[in-house]
């Protein structure tokens, strides 16, 4: 084998771009081509707007190739020219045929953000948030080689963290991290011949199903672990909704994050109070403190801003 093997990577979204920089910077490697999606319109008016992986390979001044899928013959031909020594995807977007699972001459490798054989599937991240809300909940990141089954083939190096009071915004940062690393670690073993990878066990395995909007409409009728961690595993996207009733006006409010507030009992859950302190909604167990929050068409603000300003004036 070559002193620098030949790498094509493949990702999209803000959480594959730390594993691409850390790429970049692997001496024994040169990424020949970066794969992401094609550009999409905003979500504001219809300018295309380019993937945050696109934006990191152009300012590495590495190929960027964007086909639609890869049912072309041209772009298979394409990257088989490239001849890969490795083929690397992280939330790359798109399910893989297995004439491309095939070309590289090491086993195709992606860096999945669970504990495999735990949340296969889009969002592994936000599911293990959402239903391991106790303090000591654990997730982590795997390397794995990529078979045509979703997210089933054998697992090379598995990092573990706490889920604590992270956002998946904060829990996908640490998870690039850490992924990069470990994803190196495994890349190292294939060239030093030592890599072995164990098969998943398969009663153990479980679906991360894709979040939607709809996942982002906060159950208030829940104790106040689980609607906390409802509210970090949607933060920031899909956001996490709600309407409250004040003064007799219904208001739609984003909110971000808060803290546990006093017990209460007898008080029907969602039920709205301001105070001195801001916005507080009944739990099941316990009042859950709004800190901040976005008014419909509005910026996000202080529920005491929105208490002494916006409500006010209604």
């Amino acid at each position: 084998m070559a002193a620098q093997t030949k790498i094509v990577f493949m990702g999209t979204p803000q959480f594959a771009v730390r594993i691409l920089e850390q790429l970049a910077q692997w001496p024994q490697g040169k990424i020949v081509a970066v794969y992401t999606q094609p550009d999409r319109p905003a979500k504001r008016g219809k300018k295309l707007c380019a993937s945050p992986v696109k934006e990191a390979a152009c300012k590495l001044n590495i190929s960027v190739k964007q086909p639609l899928n890869f049912k072309n013959e041209s772009d298979l031909e394409e990257l088989a020219l490239l001849q890969p020594d490795f083929l690397v995807v992280a939330a790359y977007g798109q399910i893989l045929p297995a004439r491309v699972l095939a070309l590289p001459h090491f086993p195709p490798l992606n860096v999945h953000a669970s504990l495999l054989p735990r949340y296969r599937g889009a969002a592994p991240v936000q599911r293990a948030i959402m239903e391991n809300y106790l303090p000591d909940a654990e997730t982590g990141i795997s390397i794995m080689q990529m078979v045509e089954a979703l997210d089933a083939g054998p697992v090379f190096l598995q990092r573990r963290m706490v889920i604590g009071q992270k956002t998946s915004d904060e829990l996908l940062q640490e998870m690039a991290e850490k992924g990069g690393q470990a994803l190196l670690e495994v890349m190292t073993a294939f060239l030093e011949d030592r890599a072995v990878g164990q098969v998943q066990d398969e009663s153990q395995a479980s679906y991360a199903q894709k979040i939607d909007k709809a996942d982002g409409f906060v159950n208030w009728d829940a104790p106040f672990d689980q609607v906390h961690a409802q509210i970090r595993a949607v933060t920031s996207v899909p956001g996490a909704r709600t309407s409250i009733t004040i003064q007799d006006h219904v208001f739609d409010i984003i909110l971000l994050p808060g803290r546990r507030g006093s017990s209460l009992s007898l008080t029907p859950a969602g039920t709205a109070r301001f105070d001195e302190d801001g916005l507080a909604i009944a739990c099941r167990d316990f009042w859950y403190r709004v800190d901040m929050l976005k008014p419909q068409g509005k910026s996000f603000m202080t529920s005491k801003s929105f208490a002494n300003g916006y409500l006010r004036t209604k």
